[in-house]
C-alpha cells in the first residue's frame, strides 16, 4: 500500500501556478490490483467528502443587488406591460437558443435582451469563472476583454470573482445601444453618476495593435451571432492572439452551440499560427479532460446546468437553471491542468451505488456504476455528492471494469 501511494503522488505531482496539492492530485486514485486508499492516507486532508476538490457547482446565482436594482429601474421605463414583457421576453429567448443568426438591437430591443438573459448569462459565465478560481486560486488577472459584450454581464460577474485584482474591463461590441445600455447599469440605471465598477472601458471594435493582451478575454453567447463561419474563425483567431491566460466561450447549451464551440477549440489546438508576441501553445482546461476529438459531439450536446435567482417580475420569482456549453483554453502546457474525468450527466444515486456518465482523458466515454465494495468507500462517497459538471477525481478511469449495468437514464 505505501508503495502504491508513492507511485500516486508521483503521478499526481504538484503544479504551483495552478494552487493544487500533492495530495488533491492523488485523491481518489484507481491503480489496477490495489484496494482504493482510504481515508487513513489523509489525501482528504480531514475535509469531508462533499468538499473533495473536483467538486465545482455553484449554489443558486444571484445577480450583484446594484445590477438588479439598476435593471429593474431601466425596465419601468419601458412602454409595455409585465404580461407584454413576458410575451417579448420569450420571443427573444426563442431567437436567440435556437437559431444562429446576426442581431441588430435598438434601444427598445435591448431592454428586452437584458430582461430576458441578464440574470441566465451572469450564471453561466460566473460558473466558468468559478472554474478558474477554484482550480488555479493563485490566479489573479488584472486585466479582462470581453467580446460582444451586450449587458455587460462578463464584466459583473468578473468583478464579483477578481474584484479585488482587476484594474481594466474592456467591453466590446458593435452595437451602439447595448453599450449604452451596459453603462447604465453600471451607474445604477442612470446615465449620470459614479460607475458601480472602476476601470470599465467601451468601444465598438477589437482593439488592433497586436501587442495588446489581456489576462482573461471572453465571449459568451455571441459567437452564434456573427453572420458566417468565416467571421467566427477570423473572431476566435484574434480572441486568441489577445489571450494572455484564458479564453473563456460560452455558448447556449444545444449541439448548435457545442458544436460551434468544438470549431473554435480546434482551432486554437491545430491552428499554425504563432504569434511572434506570444509563442505559447494552447490546451483545453475545462471542461474537456484531454485534446482529442470531442466524444459527444455527434451524439449529445456537452452541456452544463447553473442555478440562479433570476430578476424578480410577478411571473419570474422561482429559481431557474442555466443550460450552457462552454470551453475554456489556456496558455501553457496540458501537464498544468487537472486530468480528471468529467461528469458530463446528472449523477444518479441508487440504493448502495451511483451511476456516473464521465469524458475520460483518453478521450472516451464512459459510464461508471461506483460501489463502495468494489471502489473504495472514499471514491464511492466523493461520487455520491458529485454533481453534472464537477471532476471526479480519479487518475485511472480506464481501471473501472466495463459495466454491464443498464443505464437508468435510458429505461
Amino acid at each position: 500500500m505505501a508503495a502504491a501511494l508513492k507511485c500516486l503522488l508521483t503521478l499526481g505531482r504538484w503544479c504551483p501556478g495552478l494552487g493544487v496539492a500533492p495530495q488533491a492530485r492523488a485523491l481518489a486514485a484507481l491503480v489496477p490490483g490495489v484496494t482504493q486508499v482510504d481515508n487513513k492516507s489523509g489525501f482528504l486532508q480531514k475535509r469531508p467528502h462533499r468538499q473533495h476538490p473536483g467538486i465545482l457547482k455553484l449554489p443558486h446565482v444571484r445577480l450583484p443587488q446594484a445590477l438588479a436594482n439598476g435593471a429593474q429601474l431601466l425596465l419601468l421605463d419601458l412602454s409595455q406591460t409585465e404580461e407584454k414583457l413576458r410575451g417579448a421576453v420569450l420571443h427573444a429567448l426563442r431567437k436567440t437558443t435556437y437559431h444562429w443568426q446576426e442581431l441588430s438591437y435598438t434601444e427598445g430591443l435591448s431592454l428586452v435582451y437584458m430582461a430576458a438573459r441578464l440574470d441566465g448569462g451572469f450564471a453561466a459565465v460566473s460558473r466558468a469563472f468559478h472554474e478558474i478560481r477554484a482550480r488555479n486560486p493563485a490566479f489573479q488577472p488584472q486585466t479582462l476583454m470581453d467580446f460582444g459584450s451586450g449587458t455587460g454581464s462578463v464584466t459583473w460577474a468578473a468583478h464579483s470573482i477578481w474584484g479585488q485584482s482587476l484594474r481594466e474591463y474592456m467591453c466590446v461590441d458593435r452595437s451602439a445601444a447595448m453599450l449604452v445600455l451596459a453603462e447604465k447599469l453600471l451607474k445604477g440605471g442612470s446615465e449620470s453618476g459614479e460607475p458601480y465598477i472602476p476601470g470599465v472601458f467601451f468601444r465598438q471594435f477589437l482593439p488592433v495593435s497586436p501587442k495588446v493582451q489581456f489576462d482573461v478575454v471572453v465571449s459568451a453567447f455571441s459567437l452564434s451571432e456573427l453572420p458566417s463561419k468565416a467571421d467566427r474563425t477570423e473572431v476566435v483567431q484574434t480572441l486568441w492572439r489577445k489571450t494572455g491566460h484564458f479564453l473563456v466561450l460560452v455558448e447556449n447549451g444545444t449541439k448548435a452551440g457545442h458544436s460551434l464551440l468544438m470549431d473554435a477549440r480546434d482551432l486554437v489546438l491545430k491552428g499554425k499560427e504563432k504569434s511572434p508576441l506570444d509563442p505559447r501553445p494552447g490546451f483545453v482546461f475545462a471542461p474537456c479532460p484531454h485534446e482529442l476529438p470531442c466524444p459527444q459531439l455527434t451524439n449529445l450536446a456537452c452541456s452544463f446546468s447553473q442555478a440562479y435567482h433570476p430578476i424578480p417580475f410577478s411571473w419570474n420569482k422561482k429559481p431557474k437553471e442555466e443550460k450552457f456549453s462552454m470551453v475554456i483554453l489556456a496558455r501553457g502546457s496540458p501537464e498544468e491542468a487537472h486530468r480528471w474525468p468529467r461528469i458530463t450527466q446528472p449523477v444518479l444515486k441508487r440504493p448502495r451505488h451511483v451511476h456516473c456518465h464521465l469524458c475520460c482523458p483518453d478521450g472516451h466515454m464512459q459510464h461508471a456504476v461506483l460501489t463502495a465494495r468494489r471502489h473504495g468507500r472514499d471514491l464511492y462517497r466523493c461520487a455520491r455528492v458529485s454533481s453534472w459538471g464537477d471532476l471526479l477525481p480519479v487518475l485511472t478511469p480506464s481501471a473501472f471494469p466495463p459495466s454491464t449495468a443498464q443505464d437508468p437514464s435510458e429505461s
